[in-house]
């Protein structure tokens, strides 16, 4: 059985005025959005706090007068016990004779508190808040505390079950990308072509695939379309990271590739709403372009012409910044487009090597290892002499295309993998608000009572 109750029944407002210590520190509380709960927003002296200032204490419930309609509300923690918050945060004792804590606790994780918040506040555009009156008076429906207790009891046991789920779905998430990484490791260590070399014994080995490219550029420079290089240094036995199988070589990024190249500052001016489109490091995932806002420049306002024009088959790979080293290779036409100063551009001499080079530069026993050991410092960073100095393994053109069919096939099924973990992972947070919803929205003696919409009384 239901019965009709007040907020103001479940929740009293306390307050515990604090006189400051200038000499003494003091932690400062805020609330985020969202239901993402109660933290500490900085220390101050008591010298540098200014307003009126009240004393929070562990297990108080905490909610923010200007936001607590977007959800910032929650529990003070152990760690903020003693702590000062302003006038603008409310904090309570719940009433147990009236309402379950841990079953008011399990409510307001749910959308039902917001809108009891939102109700409850009030003013103009630009300083909405609650109201006393008005979130006070609310009426709510609340099943008996021995129904309260049960469904807590139910809901706890549900949880338990659902947080060893998330907690095992996160751990297979880990394993999937273990797994990844080794299939990359074994396929750019020739492991995963180990029997399709013994099948094809006469191919052509990669020593001819390389005099081939330094021929090409040779004749590319000969013909002025690309600049001169400087000669690379011959790779040592201690530069290179394992053993290769027979039929492969190491070479440098250098060697390979036609243009090696990055942004200038100039574009950052050129910001249009319309025109080519620029990329930025923000757009480089794991193995492709992704515009989640994309960005353009005005072209006619640059005299850079074409050195920073990307093509098809262009590796792109951040070189500033958290994402530092990140590649992403252009496997489709792409339409004008050129790259910001924290993007180089490399562009392979032959589009074969393209999606095999690709997957060695994101591996992180790889490319990224190698790279990583260049990144150092606060503003980690990458210089195009030591992108062209990175070493790279070359295998046979008919093995590297059997190695990029065997990844992506496999690389395919990992997908597949996490698509299917990433909708245990959703099934699961919906069996909570499932579970939730059908207690607080059903009419019934014999399962947790209901709780509907609020009302408002005068």
């Amino acid at each position: 059985m239901r019965k009709p109750v007040f907020i103001g029944d479940i929740l009293h407002r306390i307050k515990r005025p604090i006189d400051i210590d200038p000499l003494a520190s003091y932690k400062l509380v805020t609330v985020k959005l969202y239901h993402k709960g109660v933290v500490l927003r900085k220390e101050n002296l008591g010298a540098d706090i200014k307003s009126r200032m009240y004393q929070v204490k562990a297990g108080d419930f905490i909610l923010s007068g200007i936001d607590a309609r977007n959800g910032a509300f929650g529990i003070v923690p152990p760690e903020l016990d003693g702590a000062v918050v302003t006038n603008d945060f409310w904090y309570f004792e719940i009433d147990d004779e009236v309402v379950d804590k841990t079953f008011f606790l399990e409510l307001t994780a749910t959308h039902w508190f917001d809108e009891i918040c939102r109700k409850g506040s009030d003013g103009t555009t630009q300083r909405i808040r609650l109201q006393k009156g008005k979130f006070f008076n609310q009426t709510i429906y609340l099943p008996e505390l021995s129904e309260q207790r049960k469904f807590s009891k139910r809901f706890q046991a549900i949880k338990a079950s659902s947080l060893a789920l998330t907690s095992e779905l996160t751990h297979q998430q880990t394993l999937l990308k273990k797994l990844r990484q080794q299939i990359l490791q074994e396929a750019i260590e020739g492991k995963l072509t180990a029997d399709w070399r013994a099948q094809n014994p006469g191919i052509e080995p990669a020593s001819k695939l390389l005099k081939r490219i330094a021929a090409e550029k040779a004749q590319l420079v000969k013909d002025k379309k690309i600049k001169a290089q400087k000669p690379l240094l011959p790779i040592t036995d201690e530069e290179k990271p394992f053993e290769l199988p027979q039929g492969w070589e190491w070479s440098k990024i250098g060697e390979i590739t036609s243009v090696i190249t990055s942004g200038s500052r100039n574009w950052q001016s050129l910001y249009s709403d319309a025109g080519a489109t620029f990329i930025r490091s923000q757009d480089i995932k794991f193995d492709r372009l992704c515009y989640a806002n994309r960005a353009f420049v005005d072209v006619s306002k640059t005299k850079e012409g074409t050195r920073t024009l990307v093509s098809q088959y262009d590796w792109l790979i951040i070189i500033t910044g958290a994402n530092v080293g990140k590649c992403a290779y252009l496997y489709e036409p792409i339409e004008e487009a050129y790259v910001s100063q924290h993007v180089a551009l490399m562009r392979p001499m032959l589009k074969e090597i393209g999606v095999f080079g690709h997957f060695w530069l994101i591996s992180e026993l790889g490319g990224r290892g190698l790279l990583s050991k260049f990144i150092y410092g606060d503003k980690p960073g990458l210089n195009l002499p030591q992108l062209r100095n990175l070493l790279i393994p070359i295998a046979p053109v008919d093995e590297q295309q059997a190695i990029v069919t065997k990844i992506e096939k496999l690389l395919s099924l990992c997908d597949q993998l996490e698509t299917q973990i990433s909708q245990n992972q959703t099934h699961a947070e919906q069996l909570m608000q499932a579970v939730l919803k059908e207690a607080f929205s059903h009419n019934s003696a014999a399962e947790p009572s209901a709780i509907p919409k609020a009302t408002a009384h005068a």
